[in-house]
């Protein structure tokens, strides 16, 4: 693989990268949505089903016409699996409790 054929596959890295960040974002979403709603059910499958839908249909056109880029993609969809559990963890840590001497009298 030459170097003109690794830089062509990074549109299909920052491809990888937005559908991954698209479905687990919406997946985190759904979450803090569906479980506060009367339809938890009607939530999740509708969520389910629309970002299972965009992210086939997105690799489906923009990765499905070489292996290389397939793969490309599919490591950018990981990536962003990573990035979003880490800033979905970090967004859901409890605030500390105030320290005794930030008391009002």
């Amino acid at each position: 693989m030459t170097m003109t054929d690794a830089l062509n596959l990074i549109p299909s890295l920052v491809s990888g990268l937005l559908l991954g960040a698209f479905f687990f974002g919406g997946l985190w979403w759904t979450v803090r949505k569906g479980v506060k709603s009367e339809r938890v059910a009607l939530w999740f499958f509708g969520s389910m089903l629309l970002r299972t839908s965009v992210v086939m249909l997105g690799f489906y056109l923009l990765l499905g016409d070489s292996w290389q880029r397939m793969l490309a993609g599919l490591f950018g969809f990981f990536i962003a699996r990573l990035i979003v559990t880490r800033l979905t963890r970090e967004a859901e840590q409890p605030r500390p409790l105030a320290q005794e001497g930030d008391r009002a009298p």
